[in-house]
């Protein structure tokens, strides 16, 4: 039998890599050229440009214009006569003669790799297959990469190394970076759109001593100099009602960093960014008109239309929206009808269509369970789903014509909540029956309810003006304006389990 010689193991190989390239370091610095103390070099061009700018070049044409470009080598062709260097914008082609590769530039080619980033000074030519290509004069290694870029350029293809070592899936995927440039490009026409309309941008605290403004488990920790638990914030409403309150502007938005201690799913993560709005004067049905204006400049500015691809749906975002009620929506769509019933035939009546729900369930608890049970997997167009129960809206408005039901709306899209507003309850008195309630349901196990909030209440006691409240989930509107199936795709760097580590300090 013919001995195999066996094969190398991917750590050994890795390993191999980084040796290979760490040597290939220590030769640049031997000759005087760490490229991590290089002088800096101000780039003249980013690379889209220079594409731009010698678009009428002809195949062949060359010129004597000097450029000064930057980027990342992308691939290394004929002994380095050709590289392929990447900013982020496109790609360029640089070109080095034989006898400069062979000669004055011998060391720095002996030393290139891919993935290293270098700044090319030379002349701009169109070649005769008709590629925009820099003639290089100088090459400098700027940072040297010691470990090699995904799989050739073609990305990483193992889904958890992608959200981990996210670096290394943006330089291989060009997709990544776009579906991320789409997000901020989302986040940064929000904040246009709303100071155009005289929304003041305003900041409130992260760190807060009462965790509210949502019904949801928050995560603790302690502040040492104060000897006192403090929450990461679940939701930035009641500061931002206060600034209202106090007269700060009428008319306030704060895009901010939220984070709930609970599960993570393909639609959830820890920590997650929404944009909240509040305006005096105002109600809910004034908040329908704003979210539907702010969603539709977000997926033109994503997209270039109100109309977008998510799956298999065509989704359309051109407003108005469809509006339908809660409980209608329930009878439509699982033939239940529970207006009219108490607490306890609202679970018999749950129980006998097939809707699981705890046996002390409220009434309003009842409705929300039917709603996730037979609605919202049918909800794929744009919805504003109105009239919900007041039990589970504790800082809503009643409705004055059913006390039972909420001056509150929810749109849901592709099955999905993207957005919540109220009639903002300003009676400080039912505010604190309301606090009051939560606080029992509590107290009997409950502990994503409601605090009473004793700085709120002093707060609405000042007199507080009637007003709208909106929150839009930022996340899941990119998912949806990028046909982004999971929450981690358009989040830069998700919440992961860290990894396991040997006791030397090495992944296992």
């Amino acid at each position: 039998m013919t001995e195999q010689t066996p094969k190398t193991s991917a750590p050994a190989e890795a390993a191999g890599e980084r040796a290979n390239r760490e040597a290939k370091l220590q030769q640049l610095r031997s000759l005087g050229l760490d490229p991590y103390n290089a002088p800096k070099f101000p780039k003249s061009h980013k690379n889209a440009a220079v594409h731009e700018a010698y678009a009428h070049l002809q195949p062949d044409e060359r010129t004597e214009d000097t450029v000064a470009v930057a980027g990342r080598v992308m691939a290394i062709r004929n002994s380095g006569m050709f590289i392929d260097l990447v900013d982020d914008t496109v790609k360029l082609q640089v070109y080095s003669a034989k006898e400069d590769v062979q000669g004055r530039l011998a060391d720095v080619m002996k030393a290139l790799d891919l993935g290293d980033i270098i700044g090319v000074r030379g002349t701009v030519r169109r070649t005769k297959r008709g590629e925009i290509t820099v003639d290089s004069q100088e090459i400098v290694v700027l940072a040297k990469a010691l470990e090699p870029p995904p799989e050739k350029w073609h990305g990483l293809k193992n889904v958890e190394q992608r959200y981990r070592h996210r670096e290394y899936d943006l330089i291989g995927n060009e997709e990544s970076r776009q579906t991320l440039r789409t997000r901020f490009r989302v986040i940064q026409t929000v904040r246009q759109f709303l100071t155009g309309k005289g929304f003041l941008e305003v900041e409130t605290p992260m760190l807060h001593s009462i965790p509210g403004g949502a019904i949801a488990r928050p995560f603790q920790t302690h502040h040492n100099a104060l000897d006192i638990p403090l929450y990461m914030r679940i939701a930035p409403e009641l500061h931002l009602k206060r600034l209202v309150i106090g007269g700060l502007s009428e008319k306030v938005f704060e895009i901010n960093r939220c984070f709930r201690n609970e599960g993570i799913s393909p639609r959830h993560n820890p920590e997650f960014t929404t944009m909240e709005l509040y305006q005096a004067y105002a109600d809910y049905e004034d908040m329908m008109d704003i979210a539907e204006r702010t969603i539709a400049a977000a997926a033109i500015a994503a997209t270039g239309g109100t109309k977008v691809t998510f799956g298999e749906h065509e989704i359309d975002f051109t407003p108005p929206f469809r509006r339908a009620t809660m409980l209608g929506l329930i009878e439509e769509h699982g033939k239940v009808k529970l207006d009219g019933l108490d607490d306890a035939q609202a679970r018999a009546a749950a129980k006998a269509a097939g809707v699981p729900v705890d046996p002390k369930a409220s009434w309003g608890k009842v409705v929300e369970a039917c709603f996730e049970h037979f609605v919202e997997p049918n909800l794929i167009q744009p919805t504003h789903v109105v009239a919900l129960p007041k039990a589970i809206s504790p800082l809503a408005k009643a409705n004055h014509a059913n006390p039972d039901i909420a001056e509150r709306f929810e749109t849901f899209c592709n099955t999905w909540e993207i957005a919540n507003a109220f009639s903002e309850l300003a009676d400080p008195l039912e505010q604190r029956a309301r606090f009051e309630d939560q606080q029992s349901q509590r107290d009997g196990g409950d502990d994503e309810a409601h605090r009473i909030d004793e700085d709120f209440l002093k707060a609405q006691a000042a007199g507080m003006m009637p007003m709208g409240g909106l929150g839009i989930g930022i996340d899941r509107l990119a998912m949806l304006l990028t046909n982004s199936p999971t929450i981690r795709e358009v989040i830069a760097f998700p919440t992961l389990r860290p990894r396991n580590l040997a006791e030397d300090g090495t992944e296992e």
